[in-house]
């Protein structure tokens, strides 16, 4: 009996020592972790509005050239240029996707994409985060809505190629970004117009 009492006092008092430290581990770290995705996110819109920025120096240039601004709950970006961003999110084939999304101030073609997450097949799927495909949206006409084709094919204003064994992830990639720009690109127009 005692054997008993004294290995429950051991679990209990283990058990105490171990949440206790592990609640100190996260007190401590998530004011770092909340800044590392403040810089990853403000480094993925400079770099969709392709502003030149050294790691270094994130905050700095994203202070000097962006101004945050909100309307109807959403949140963009403008630039001094008046091009501007917005983060997206949707669901890919395999998971979610998220990112952010420039656009020139025209409001018709887009500047930038970049991909802050996303959960796609490694080596396949997951090739959208790679800086080639991403480079094919730029100058592209997204007022008629983006239009996947296949990989050498894409002639149009609107087209971007597809990734070969890839196809489903592509096709899941370009209604993201389409149902995004659908209906952020209304809200931006309002408030810039007043």
């Amino acid at each position: 009996m005692k054997d008993k009492i004294l290995m429950i006092v051991f679990v209990l008092v283990l058990g105490s020592i171990l949440t206790t430290a592990l609640v100190a581990v996260n007190y401590l770290t998530t004011p770092v972790i909340v800044k590392n995705e403040e810089i990853a996110t403000k480094s993925s819109i400079l770099k969709a509005l392709n502003i030149r920025f050294d790691p270094g120096n994130v905050e700095q240039i994203f202070a000097d050239n962006v101004e945050v601004r909100q309307r109807n709950g959403t949140t963009y970006y403008l630039t001094k240029e008046d091009n501007i961003a917005f983060p997206y999110s949707g669901s890919g084939l395999w998971g979610p996707i998220s990112g952010i999304i420039a656009i020139a101030p025209d409001l018709e073609h887009l500047k930038g994409i970049t991909i802050i997450r996303q959960e796609e097949t490694p080596g396949l799927g997951s090739r959208i985060a790679e800086a080639a495909y991403l480079a094919q949206f730029q100058g592209k006409v997204f007022t008629k809505g983006l239009e996947l084709v296949q990989p050498g094919r894409g002639g149009r204003d609107n087209q971007i190629d597809s990734i070969t064994g890839a196809t489903m992830t592509s096709d899941a990639f370009i209604s993201i970004i389409n149902e995004n720009l659908k209906e952020v690109v209304p809200v931006i127009r309002q408030g810039e117009s007043q």
